[in-house]
Parts: C-alpha cells; structure tokens; sequence
C-alpha cells in the first residue's frame, strides 16, 4: 500500500469514528497534532465554559457563591466526585475530588499504613514515578522508620514490565501496605488489579494504586475489585487543566475510620461551619478532605467531566485500543528499519493508552518532532511517548506522526538537536 493510500485508509476510518464529533470540543492549534495528552490533557471549550463562570460566580455573588450561583461551591467536590465515579468504577461516596495526587497519597499512607512489630514494611515497585517514592519514604521517617530497609521495590525483569509473579512472591509477612500504578508511567503497562488485590488480602494486606496513568483512560472496578484505596490527578487523560485538584478512592468498608491527616473540610457536611474543636468526620471518602476547595482549579473539571459522563469509559477505551493499535502497525511498518522498538504491551488487556516507542535518539527525535509542529512526551532515557487521545485525535493524526517520524529520520533531522531532555520533559 502507498502512503498516499494509507492515509486515505486513516480518513476512512476516521470517517467512521463514533466519537469523531467530539474533537471540535478542544482547542487544538491549527497544524500542529497534540500527541501528549497523558502528561497533560488540552482544553475543551465546555471547560472553559464552566470555569468562567466559576469566575462569574465569585464576582457577581462574593461568598455567598458557597451556597449560589451556577456551580456553588459547598457540594463542589461531592459534583465531581459523582462524575468520577463512573470512571474508577466506584460508588459515589467512595471518590472524592481533593488535593493533589501526592498530597492524596500522604493521606492515604498516613491513615492505611498501621506499622506493628513484625509487619512494618511498605511495598512498591521499581518503575513507580519518583513522586510516589518520595512520600513513601516520607511516610516510613515520620515514623521512625528507615527507607532503606522498610520500602521493597519489586524490580523489573527487562526495565520495562512489572510481572505480577514477581509481586506476590514479595508480598511476605512483614508488609503491611502496597501501593502501586494502575499503569506503568513509562511503559504503558496496565498491572492486573483484581489478582494483586485479591493476593495482597490472602495475605492480610492492604493495597492501593496509583490511577494516574489510567484514570480518563482505561476503565476500573475499585469497588467490585475490592481495592482498599487508590488516587489519581485530573489532567491527564480528564483534561481537567494544569494543576487541577486531584481524586482519591476509599472503599466502603473503611467508612468510619479516621483519616491519617485531618482538616476542616472532612467535616460532615451539616457540622462544617459549626467551628466546634471536635471533628465530626463525613461518614464517606468525604472525610479525607483537608483543605477548603480549590474553587478555580475544579471548574474546568465540570465541563471536562460532562464529556465522560455523556461517552462512557467504555467507548473511550474502545477508540484508544483502535488508536493504538493502528500506530503499532504503522510503526512496525515504517520506522523498524530505523531503529525504534515498540517498548509498550502488544496485548489490548495489557496496554494503557499511550505508546512507548525506545530509540538511542529519544531526546533529539522529540525535539524535531516539535519543530514539525508535533507534540510528544520524552521519558529518559531513551523514550518517545505518544498519546493519541480518544476525543480529540484521529487516526489521520495518528498517519502523519508515523509519517513524520519516518521523514525525521531518514532526512536525519534529529541530529541538529542535542540528546539531552528538555528542562520540562
């Protein structure tokens, strides 16, 4: 098949794509493809929508936006909670739409993680992102504990995969917590997390997953799992905006029990602005809130959400496979010769939504890309990402990157650019 007929091939199967009209819901910039949408997702116009008139809210109503307005801000978060639970395949009283993912896992370790003599220890992977780590490790000193010894990290076999083998023969009887991705942030990699789940309770271990990668993108039964708690950030694959406030899962039957790290807004709702020095903890995932809402970084979610709840995580996922799946084949048949491995599952139930494409030239080939107007995502060392995202890319989007790429580097573009990450990767 020419070039020419495989890109006519791509239009034909975007002519028959079911959510093709959701695209004109984003700013995408005219000539340039936007292939990085799991490290941050773009704006929808339903966003922008929605986070104006937050403003409009504040400026018209000052504080009596608690209570009033198009999006009062007293039952915010419970809103969006709502809307996530859907995607995490939980009951709306076990999300909750608040803080970051880092400060969301402090809070979840602070009050799931109950060291006893002889069963002190946390387990993690290899090729878990830095920022999990950190507080883990932070975690473990706040008590006393030292992270050499008390934090396990699974290794990797090959630097890419996690084995879920390898997991359960480390789940051994001094850990007393698990915590690990949903998705492998460099490899795409989904873990099975009903069998982990399942194993870590055999064993009288609790566990929770990092949702991050997966979350918007891939679909999950955190409740029917039995999964004791999991978090993730919002504007990744939710296009929720930079920054905006995290999500957190605690199952129901951890209801009642006091969160590790307690603030304000975890009060029930009825005794919030009773002042009172005694907490009265939500009787839900509600408790787990610290802080006052952070208003103007939850309203792009309201639009960016109504997307989701109208779609379903199903038929995002549907369109993903089919997105990822046609840029393996294009690559295998283009950029082989170069050089470039596929570094991500082949198999649909074990790929995330992005690919992992592995080259010597990583760096330097993502900056050539984004000198042809392509927006990609480098992961050292030697990582190009691409994320083609189920609303607003195509498979013609998916065509012209492969074909660009294939340009790139027989013209040899990439080597007018240092090998060296950028300073935001």
């Amino acid at each position: 098949m020419t070039l020419q007929a495989k890109r006519s091939d791509a239009a034909a199967r975007d002519e028959q794509d079911a959510l093709a009209a959701y695209r004109d819901e984003f700013y995408l910039q005219p000539g340039s493809i936007y292939m990085d949408g799991n490290s941050l997702g773009l704006l929808s116009k339903r966003a922008e929508k929605t986070l104006l008139e937050s403003l409009s809210d504040w400026k018209e109503l000052g504080i009596d936006g608690w209570m009033k307005g198009r999006h009062p801000w007293f039952e915010l978060s419970e809103r969006l909670a709502a809307l996530n639970a859907p995607l995490v395949g939980a009951q709306a009283e076990e999300v909750m739409v608040t803080g970051s993912t880092t400060v969301n896992l402090h809070q979840l370790v602070a009050t799931f993680f109950q060291p006893t003599e002889g069963r002190d220890k946390i387990l993690a992977d290899a090729l878990t992102f830095p920022s999990d780590i950190y507080a883990l490790q932070s975690q473990l000193r706040l008590r006393g504990l030292d992270p050499e010894t008390h934090l396990i990290q699974v290794p990797s076999r090959d630097g890419r995969f996690l084995e879920e083998d390898d997991i359960i023969a480390a789940m051994t009887d001094d850990i007393a917590l698990i915590v690990l991705p949903a998705v492998l942030y460099r490899s795409g990699q989904i873990l099975d997390m009903e069998r982990l789940t399942k194993a870590a309770h055999d064993r009288g271990i609790l566990i929770g997953f990092d949702g991050c990668h997966s979350v918007g993108a891939v679909p999950h039964a955190f409740h029917d799992w039995d999964v004791d708690f999991a978090y993730w950030c919002n504007y990744k694959h939710l296009n929720g905006g930079p920054g905006t406030v995290g999500g957190l899962f605690v199952h129901e039957r951890h209801f009642g029990t006091l969160p590790g790290l307690t603030g304000w807004f975890g009060s029930r709702k009825d005794k919030q602005f009773d002042m009172d020095h005694t907490m009265t903890p939500a009787a839900h995932a509600g408790a787990f809130q610290i802080g006052t809402p952070h208003v103007l970084s939850l309203a792009p979610q309201i639009g960016a959400l109504e997307m989701f709840d109208e779609v379903g995580i199903e038929a995002v996922r549907t369109k993903s496979l089919a997105l990822t799946q046609y840029m393996m084949e294009l690559v295998e048949q283009e950029l082989t010769p170069y050089g470039f491995v596929i570094g991500n599952p082949i198999d649909d139930k074990r790929r995330g939504a992005h690919l992992s494409l592995e080259h010597p030239e990583a760096a330097r080939i993502c900056k050539a890309l984004k000198e042809n107007r392509i927006i990609p995502d480098f992961r050292a060392p030697n990582i190009v990402r691409l994320a083609p995202v189920a609303l607003y890319n195509t498979f013609t989007d998916v065509y012209d990157v492969v074909a660009t790429l294939k340009r790139i580097m027989k013209d040899k573009e990439y080597e007018r650019f240092a090998n060296e990450r950028e300073v935001v990767a």
